[in-house]
């Protein structure tokens, strides 16, 4: 199951895209997905209750997809987690994670606009992972079981400033 948002910024409403590609509307679900969702087992009561519900209305063809998570309440990244991406930006690969922040707020849907901010504008698609519960000195062994699934990322930064 892919979890859809789609509507006009800020104004997005919860679907599904169906194995077939056909996307629906969850709205009648009655829950957007946020933190709370994904915390109190969301994805397992959509899918029961995507399972009973009778056909679903479609999502009309060509309306704005939005990001498929309501506005998450962290971002973090690793920074140079790649050896040649370090030695790209002129440095030595570092020996422990290179942890930083993205704002919330600067989530958008896969075919929105982005403004540049600057001349020395990079970017990079990464595969990010949906944190589905609280995590706190998670064993190795249990990582999996605080993933809720993965979305691709858009990565941009400006080299100039």
């Amino acid at each position: 199951m892919k979890l859809i948002r789609f509507g006009p910024p800020g104004a997005e409403k919860p679907g599904i895209q169906l194995d077939d590609g056909t996307r629906v509307d969850a709205s009648a679900f009655g829950e957007d997905y946020g933190e709370a969702f994904f915390a109190s087992g969301g994805l397992g009561r959509l899918s029961e209750w995507a399972r009973g519900a009778g056909p679903l209305p479609p999502v009309a063809q060509g309306v704005r997809l939005g990001a498929p998570i309501a506005r998450p309440s962290k971002i973090v990244c690793v920074g140079l987690n790649y050896a040649d991406h370090a030695r790209e930006s002129g440095l030595k690969p570092p020996e422990e994670p290179v942890l930083f922040f993205k704002a919330p707020s600067a989530v958008c849907g896969p075919f929105d606009d982005v403004i540049l901010p600057g001349n020395k504008t990079d970017w990079e698609v990464e595969l990010a992972v949906v944190i589905g519960m609280q995590a706190s000195y998670v064993q190795e062994d249990a990582a999996l079981d605080h993933v809720a699934g993965y979305v691709l990322h858009n990565d941009y930064s400006e080299r100039e400033f």
